[in-house]
């Protein structure tokens, strides 16, 4: 079987003083009412042959609907999942009104065994959050980005709750 790899950016941006970052909510009827522990930076998957870099902001295009920025990206390195997934992350600061993200989208049998096929956004919404907040939302492996770009920019984080507990979805590992 061949390795599952996907390739994605972190939209950064710096407001009121403060970092947030882009995250998104997948689409689709299975995460309709699930939030914390579920969203991902915008990424898809790349073949070995593919470069992970234009991957990265290939994926980003098609799931926020907008062409990756302009700038200086940084290098976020790769995070392997516990199913065996490797994840690789560039940063980037932009700024871009989440009301405009229009993603690609999927079709799927719904409802099950209906013989019906739907279709569905692969990110039903983005969002702006800081480091903390997104680090709640973020599947758990994805906090690691974060905690890589807060590095770089010499910030103050740790992925935990606003009063210092640990995150619930943490609590499941």
């Amino acid at each position: 079987m061949a390795k599952q790899q996907s390739a994605g950016l972190l939209l950064y941006r710096q407001k009121d003083g403060k970092l947030e970052v882009l995250i998104a909510h997948p689409g689709g009827p299975f995460f309709v009412k699930k939030d914390n522990g579920i969203w991902s930076i915008p990424k898809g998957l790349y073949e070995d042959n593919e470069d992970p870099f234009d991957a990265a902001k290939r994926e980003f295009e098609e799931e926020i609907g907008l062409p990756a920025p302009g700038g200086e990206y940084i290098d976020l390195g790769e995070i392997k999942r516990k199913d065996g997934k490797i994840i690789r992350a560039w940063a980037v600061e932009g700024n871009i009104d989440e009301g405009k993200v229009k993603s690609n989208s999927f079709e799927m049998e719904w409802p099950p065994r209906s013989g019906q096929k739907q279709e569905f956004p692969e990110i039903d919404r983005a969002e702006w959050f800081g480091l903390t907040t997104a680090s709640q939302k973020l599947q758990i492996a994805q906090v690691e980005f974060l905690k890589r770009l807060a590095e770089y920019l010499k910030i103050n984080f740790s992925a935990h709750t606003s009063d210092g507990s640990v995150p619930e979805q943490y609590k499941l590992f």
